[in-house]
């Protein structure tokens, strides 16, 4: 039988019914932390920087081109990754959380976690958080719901007392990770609902290796004997440590690994400096690669790389804490042929990273241009295990399980939502881009409030012709931009994206800013 009939054949089993835990699949989920699209060698031939080991996934999996954030900064995309649903539809319109924010998913909200939960698998998160928990706090002091908490909270937290609603309180059996960004308060690991050492210390790190001068990470409490540099390789050795655990457990798990990096602070450990020969930056993302690499390792030595869905991804484009302009003097784009970087609007705030490798069943070094979102995994898996989600879960969450059979068909999702950092649409239905402001919506220019002076309020792109986003269409198809205005609004309203009863989004929301 041809694989394409033989996954499709597969596909249609799994929608008649619920799956035996024997055919259930493990899932490991590996999310870089602000990996540029550019800075993968298997998406970008002429990048600089080696990643043999994600190459290597993608040599026996599948590589998507077109897969998208639905958001250009880290809490709203994890949000989505977590939930299958637009992060805008939460309380957090704009920015991202902080290291003490109290926890973003709603109450009774059902995650890909706990989806996989009641249905026999053993679910466990390892690495960066940052949808927040619920510290507790010392009398009468408090910190910032939505946004980074100010220098004047961070000792507000009784911190050697027991957390409430962190990751073990939305589908995880096991947590072990740090709260947020890596350059966010507190600098202590956590391990389900506490924390691992007490952060007694006001410290902080530089954001480069050996520099004495220039930015650093917010100071704050600090665990003795906890530095930034060892965390990546921690929660490798965490993550490594848990597949020999569930190996001889021989029951389905769900693993999601949301790395600290290549994000802030770019301090990769000793032996990674100057390895690539070009930055810091590039140094990162070698030991990035190289940790990924072990979680590999681990799953063929266990015995669990042929029954296991590996999903390598980002949570947005690159941070220009990169030093974006100094790679791009050596000869690396790390947003490739995209316009922008993280927190932009633009293809390289949003447009990310995405491999999947499931042996026997996603054809070995296939590509596909189908449009994915992030949010996706959650009805994914729901198509694995022959669940039906139902109408309030994974609202925006469309299968991507289709295009392992047939990769070349038109794709399931048709439609996309993105959203810069200050909370800016756009808008996506095939090559066409809407993007409702006049600039960037985030950190590159034209700035929101800088550099938008007599433009347009609106933005329309043909990514098919104009992939760089350089000529705004807006005043040519009138008719594009009212379409694709008024199916964001319908999207709004639903509070859904996909087909089911309407849902209510969380708080309003607001499509145009002022």
């Amino acid at each position: 039988m041809p694989l394409r009939v033989a996954l499709a054949a597969l596909a249609a089993l799994a929608l008649a019914g619920p799956v035996s835990a024997a055919d259930k699949p493990n899932v490991v989920v590996i999310l870089a932390d602000d990996l540029g699209y550019g800075d993968v060698k298997c998406l970008n031939p002429e990048g600089k920087i080696p990643t043999p080991n994600i190459d290597r996934l993608a040599a026996s999996g599948m590589v998507f081109t077109d897969a998208n954030t639905p958001s250009g900064v880290c809490s709203p995309t994890r949000y989505g990754l977590i939930t299958g649903r637009y992060p805008w539809r939460s309380k957090l319109k704009s920015g991202v959380l902080g290291g003490l924010s109290p926890r973003l998913i709603e109450p009774g909200r059902v995650t890909v976690a706990q989806l996989l939960k009641d249905s026999g698998y053993h679910t466990a998160c390892i690495g960066k958080w940052h949808l927040g928990m619920d510290w507790q706090l010392k009398p009468d002091k408090k910190v910032t719901e939505l946004g980074i908490e100010p220098r004047d909270q961070v000792f507000n937290v009784e911190y050697d007392r027991p957390i409430k609603n962190g990751p073990t309180a939305v589908g995880f059996d096991h947590y072990f990770g740090i709260s947020a960004s890596l350059d966010m308060v507190p600098y202590t690991f956590i391990e389900n609902d506490r924390v691992t050492a007490n952060p007694t210390e006001d410290r902080d790190f530089p954001f480069f290796p050996g520099r004495t001068t220039g930015p650093r990470c917010r100071k704050g409490p600090a665990a003795p004997g906890f530095e930034a540099e060892n965390v990546l390789p921690e929660l490798t050795k965490r993550a490594v440590a848990y597949l020999g655990e569930r190996a001889r457990a021989k029951t389905p798990f769900f693993l999601y690994v949301p790395l600290a990096a290549p994000h802030t602070p770019i301090l990769p450990t000793k032996d990674w400096h100057g390895k690539s020969g070009l930055t810091p930056y590039a140094d990162f993302v070698m030991a990035t690669d190289a940790a990924v690499g072990e979680v590999l390792a681990a799953l063929k030595a266990n015995g669990l790389e042929e029954n296991t869905l590996v999903v390598l991804t980002s949570d947005n484009g690159c941070s220009p804490q990169a030093d974006i302009p100094a790679l791009l003097k050596l000869g690396h784009n790390p947003s490739h042929v995209f316009r922008g970087q993280k927190a932009d609007i633009f293809e390289g705030g949003h447009r990310v990273p995405f491999v999947v490798r499931w042996p026997g069943k996603v054809p070995a070094g296939a590509k596909t241009d189908r449009t994915v979102c992030l949010t996706d995994l959650t009805a994914t898996c729901a198509e694995l295990i022959g669940a039906k989600l139902p109408d309030d879960v994974g609202e925006d969450s469309i299968s991507f399980a289709a295009a392992w059979a047939s990769p070349k068909d038109p794709p399931a999702r048709t439609g996309l939502v993105v959203q810069s950092v200050n909370g800016s649409f756009a808008v996506r239905e095939g090559k066409w881009k809407l993007c409702l402001c006049p600039g960037s919506g985030g950190w590159s220019a034209p700035r929101p409030g800088k550099d938008e002076a007599g433009l347009p309020a609106v933005q329309l792109y043909d990514l098919e012709a104009d992939v760089a986003e350089k000529t705004n269409l807006q005043d040519k198809h009138p008719d594009v931009v009212e379409r694709l205005t008024k199916q964001l609004e319908k999207w709004v309203a639903d509070g859904r994206s996909t087909t089911g009863k309407p849902q209510q989004n969380t708080t309003p929301v607001t499509i145009r800013k002022k």
